[in-house]
């Protein structure tokens, strides 16, 4: 599938879920009740974004063609720099300010996964909600980020395809080294280990309303 005929079908997804956070059962506003504290829901039964104490994905759907879901992040706490190989991700911020850095592999001989190598800074920057979203490429706009949270914040992210091992898109972990002598460019590497050993990513579920995905136009 194109890069063209890929990009179409995550407009056409974000064309149809144009969201907010009320929009998807998070309440961006309220204490009380969020899944760190072992209640998920609120009074009003919707998952409190203020009280949530650790990284918090909110899984809401995925075929073979996209997956969708939000991560829902406390105040100073990083999600670790990640790739996403041959995939486009749509992210649009919901609500709050988060501090994003992503690279680009600087172009060499191979299309596969790299696990390390010399990257471009693509995106060193703040973002505050509300913004334009982001679409990201398998080569471009910033395939490789890390976030940080600079106030309670939630990510709504569209990926096409979804992350697959089998099928040669899994998800890397790496740490990043800038080069003073090349402003602009870091080595990376991937780390010893899958999962860094301080990331906790707790799943919450999706509060929102059901979604009608036409399945013969996406999936």
């Amino acid at each position: 599938m194109d890069c063209k005929m890929e990009k179409s079908k995550i407009q056409m997804l974000y064309d149809a879920y144009t969201f907010e956070a009320v929009d998807v059962g998070i309440d961006e506003f309220r204490l009380d009740g969020s899944p760190g504290s072992g209640e998920v829901m609120n009074s009003n039964g919707l998952i409190s974004g203020q009280g949530v104490s650790e990284i918090t994905y909110i899984h809401i759907y995925e075929c073979d063609q996209f997956s969708m879901g939000i991560f829902c992040l406390p105040a100073r706490r990083t999600f670790p720099l990640h790739d996403h190989p041959g995939m486009m991700v749509l992210s649009k911020l919901l609500y709050g300010s988060v501090c994003i850095k992503a690279y680009d592999w600087v172009r060499g001989e191979t299309c596969s996964p790299r696990t390390n190598g010399l990257a471009g800074t693509a995106i060193d920057g703040i973002f505050n909600a509300p913004c334009e979203p982001s679409v990201l490429f398998p080569r471009s706009g910033g395939n490789i980020h890390s976030f940080t949270a600079l106030t309670p914040c939630a990510i709504l992210d569209v990926l096409s395809p979804p992350y697959s091992d089998d099928l040669g898109r899994p998800s890397t972990y790496f740490l990043d080294f800038p080069i003073p002598s090349l402003p602009g460019y870091a080595w990376l590497e991937e780390r010893e280990v899958k999962l860094p050993c301080d990331l906790v990513v707790k799943g919450a579920p999706y509060l929102g309303p059901p979604l009608d995905v036409p399945d013969d136009d996406l999936c």
